[in-house]
């Protein structure tokens, strides 16, 4: 009797057992912020996605054309002609020494860059939608896509620049080792601007039709046809607040050699063309979510 009852009291006592809560996640998607939410690993990953798409704008641009790549030589060739009649000729304005026509090709060979890869990398997501709407990739891809190909139609044009040089007797100096600087300069703030364009282009198709009317406005407020020299002394300090100013200046200056740029004008342009890069991107990237659905 008194071991029935101690096996009844050493028998574990019975609860009621727990709801069964279900498989528990192992991963949880939150969206990114900050610096993360760039994700530039990402679009390192599909670099060949970004190359393929290079190639692709090179071979639809000149394809069925009677000269094909030539026109990335003739467009800056014909513009430097007439920039040298308008300007040089009736204007009479200076060129720093140089001949007119090979300083306007300089000064156009930095803006074609520059505008190229505005007018590029702003409609890329416009002329990409079908892609956008069916296939998972970075976006940023599309937008980085449009500078290998602007700097391939630069390197054509800058092989015809040293052969003008060669023609034109102008010599080469050392700060033509800061070439790179340059360009670095006018890509970051042709693609931070680029990236504005895009983002916004999607829900506003009316920026690809007010972005071209402003970078016309912009090449003649820029130092692509004549010389900073020209302008008045007194409106040089407004002149400089355009940020290509400088950087169109100072790559003329490692190319040909003529008045170098004002340092203090070169970090504002820095600055500047770095600020638009950052928060592009970030604008970029925020306005991401609503591609597919709105584009």
């Amino acid at each position: 009797m008194s071991t029935t009852l101690m096996e009844q009291s050493a028998a574990p006592t019975a609860t009621p057992e727990a709801p069964d809560a279900g498989p528990q996640p192992l991963l949880k998607i939150r969206p990114p912020h900050g610096w993360a939410a760039l994700d530039l690993l990402s679009v390192w990953r599909f670099r060949n996605l970004l190359l393929a798409l290079a190639g692709r704008d090179v071979k639809l641009r000149y394809k069925q054309t009677a000269l094909g790549i030539a026109w990335v030589l003739l467009q800056p060739l014909l513009a430097a002609g007439i920039f040298t009649f308008v300007f040089g000729k009736v204007a009479k304005l200076s060129s720093d020494g140089r001949s007119y026509f090979l300083f306007s090709y300089a000064g156009l060979l930095g803006w074609n860059l520059f505008s190229t890869t505005v007018t590029k990398s702003s409609v890329c997501l416009v002329g990409n939608s079908q892609l956008i709407s069916k296939i998972f990739f970075p976006r940023l891809v599309l937008p980085f896509s449009t500078v290998p190909s602007a700097l391939i139609d630069f390197c054509v044009a800058l092989v015809m620049m040293f052969a003008l040089m060669g023609l034109y007797h102008a010599p080469v100096s050392p700060a033509i080792l800061l070439l790179p600087m340059w360009m670095a300069l006018i890509l970051m703030l042709s693609v931070g601007i680029g990236l504005w364009a895009a983002a916004l282009t999607v829900s506003y198709r009316d920026v690809q039709y007010i972005l071209p009317v402003v970078t016309s406005l912009w090449l003649y407020i820029s130092p692509v046809a004549y010389s900073v020299s020209s302008v008045p002394q007194g409106l040089r300090w407004a002149y400089r607040l355009n940020p290509l100013a400088p950087v169109l200046e100072g790559f003329r200056w490692c190319l040909l050699n003529t008045n170098p740029p004002n340092f203090m004008s070169v970090l504002y342009s820095a600055a500047v063309s770095i600020t638009f890069l950052v928060v592009g991107a970030h604008v970029f990237k925020r306005m991401e979510r609503k591609f597919a659905d709105v584009i």
